[in-house]
């Protein structure tokens, strides 16, 4: 068994343990939370690239102001919660944050074998709604949007997974060919609900690009042959990418 890191102030292999299971208590008792509740204590407390108040106000279409208010009315609720919840919650947790990584990776293999249609048949709502800007989307459009990431070279891998029982959060990084570097963001949180089995809801949260802050008028791509608009024009992404993309499927 490899030796298992400890933090440099020496604390102990059985306090690193508690300390696991005191959070995935917590956890499971967030998971009693309405689902207003549930998410923006969901980001602020168990992600790890969507924690200010901002990019929570972001991934939760509501003002700052709504985040701070729905996180104080929470802080209140989990420690009613931490009497009912068992021994058992630190199982629970342990297994579905497995399964989560398990169900990431066969998702991303499916879909680098063009069989993506398949997990959405498998794994999501027939009624899937996937929120964007102007319109809902359903699986088609959620089809496309993978389709057209994968048939550019853009590649996913995951960097952090919160499974619960009716909110899952995977944070990805978003890696570009070497010949559009500038086609996606950094990364993106698939904000999913679960619903009977299914997902039957999914939102894209996408992480600003550095580039972005100096505002370029345009950047050249050999694969597109011309200059791809850094822009939040309709008729494009965040990301400066067609729509088909999925970085157009933002909240």
């Amino acid at each position: 068994m490899d030796e298992v890191p400890l933090p440099p102030d020496l604390v102990t292999p059985e306090q690193v343990l508690q300390s696991r299971a005191l959070r995935d208590w917590i956890r499971a008792a967030v998971e009693t939370l309405s689902p207003t509740l549930r998410l923006p204590v969901v980001l602020r407390y168990f992600s790890t690239g969507i924690t200010s108040y901002q990019q929570i106000a972001e991934a939760c279409a509501v003002p700052v102001g709504t985040v701070r208010s729905r996180l104080s009315q929470a802080r209140t609720k989990p420690a009613l919660a931490l009497e009912t919840t068992t021994a058992t919650a630190h199982e629970d947790v342990a297994r579905r944050a497995e399964a989560g990584w398990h169900e990431v990776w066969d998702t991303l293999s499916a879909a680098e074998l063009g069989e993506f249609g398949k997990v959405v048949r498998d794994r999501y709502s027939p009624d899937v709604s996937l929120p964007t800007g102007k319109r809902l989307g359903g699986a088609r459009l959620l089809l496309a949007g993978m389709d057209s990431d994968l048939s550019a070279g853009v590649r996913q891998r995951p960097l952090h997974i919160v499974a619960g029982r009716s909110l899952v959060v995977r944070e990805m990084e978003l890696i570009n060919p070497r010949d559009d570097p500038y086609r996606c963001p950094p990364g993106v949180a698939w904000i999913m609900t679960p619903d009977s089995g299914r997902v039957s809801r999914i939102s894209l949260h996408h992480a600003p690009r550095p580039e972005q802050r100096s505002a370029p008028a345009a950047v050249w791509s050999r694969s597109a042959g011309r200059r791809l608009p850094q822009s939040n024009d309709p008729a494009f992404g965040v990301c400066g990418s067609r729509s088909s993309c999925l970085c157009r499927t933002v909240i």
